[in-house]
């Protein structure tokens, strides 16, 4: 073969230092089959690996569910899958799991995952789906011994540029868990009303300057700058903040930034509504004796969470609830900062 045509040799983008900065970089930690020292070194770090998620309070979901050979489960929200092969293990190979995802593109990776590990569909049941539905699922399954609800958002998601859900690094303000329904949240903010985008600012993470944001926020969309990217949120509410005194402003900047993102993810998915919904239906989707541990992550649905099995104890639907919340360990919050907000609460069903 003549040498002038042959292809030069392409070489591998090197890994740059122990962590890349940024998220398609890590071409290690994206795939912890082939790099499983990197994937150990990250996590003894503390940190969580690109495009994986670390599964919060198992060894406390596992004592509580108490799962025997032969039940029938429900994982409200698949994730990763690492409640889902945690529960599935307790199995042992008897009985049936159910769970529920709205993310086509996670829900499909967790899916051949566990199948290559073992948990096929002869165990697990995965639908593309909104756990509100449980209802409909229940019915198909006769009803379900142990349910549970991790309401958090997924690691994997959280840190991937593309789906918009941090303010820290560049990528289209999109925040939706399924890219495929709905509109996104620069969407949402080219129609809504200042007084609308405060409330909702408001309502769902307190933020203390909803007042002042909604109004930054809907200023800079009549003047026609869109809106669209994360970049371009952080810095109106960092604009809109530069009158705080320098010592507090970069600490002050950052919550805000946490909470103004919470809220519109709230809204884009109807956080509130459908896990509204999804306690509506619950009692009737467990079967006597049935127990249900829940994952909440921040106050509003901690509130839900809590007022709706406090209710249902005292109309006697349930045997039993926590009166007092369960949070993970202090070294569990150590190894994973993403626990430290993290609220167990529970309930057996009469």
């Amino acid at each position: 073969m003549n040498q002038e045509t042959q292809t030069p040799h392409k070489r591998r983008v090197r890994y740059k230092g122990k962590y890349p900065k940024k998220f398609e970089e890590k071409y290690k930690e994206l795939q912890p089959e082939k790099y499983k020292d990197t994937i150990e070194h990250v996590i003894s770090k503390g940190n969580t690996p690109a495009g994986m998620h670390i599964s919060i309070m198992v060894k406390e979901i596992i004592d509580f569910l108490d799962i025997k050979p032969g039940e029938t489960g429900f994982d409200a929200t698949l994730g990763y899958g690492g409640h889902t092969k945690a529960m599935l293990e307790c199995l042992k190979g008897q009985g049936h799991m159910y769970a529920t995802d709205v993310d086509p593109e996670e829900s499909a990776k967790t899916k051949k995952r566990l199948a290559e590990q073992g948990f096929g569909e002869d165990m697990l049941t995965v639908k593309l789906q909104n756990f509100c539905t449980i209802d409909e699922i229940a019915k198909e399954a006769g009803g379900f011994d142990f349910i549970l609800a991790d309401l958090g958002v997924s690691s994997m998601q959280i840190d991937n540029p593309k789906r918009g859900f941090s303010f820290k690094v560049d990528g289209p303000l999109d925040l939706r868990l399924n890219q495929e329904a709905g509109i996104s949240a620069a969407k949402r903010l080219d129609t809504i009303s200042r007084e609308e985008l405060a409330g909702m600012l408001d309502e769902n993470s307190d933020e203390p300057y909803c007042e002042e944001i909604a109004k930054a926020i809907t200023d800079e969309i009549r003047r026609g700058n869109h809106i669209d990217t994360t970049t371009k949120l952080r810095e109106v509410i960092e604009k809109t903040l530069s009158f705080l005194p320098e010592k507090e402003r970069k600490d002050t900047v950052k919550k805000t930034c946490q909470r103004v993102f919470q809220a519109l993810r709230i809204d884009v998915n109807r956080e509130f509504e459908v896990l509204y919904d999804f306690m509506e239906k619950l009692p009737r989707a467990l079967k006597p004796g049935g127990r249900v541990a829940i994952l909440t992550f921040h106050s509003g649905e901690d509130k839900l969470v809590k007022k709706a099995l406090k209710q249902g104890y005292k109309e006697g639907i349930y045997s039993d609830y926590a009166k007092d919340v369960i949070r993970p360990s202090v070294q569990e919050c150590a190894q994973n900062g993403r626990a430290r907000s993290t609220k167990m609460r529970w309930a057996v069903k009469a």
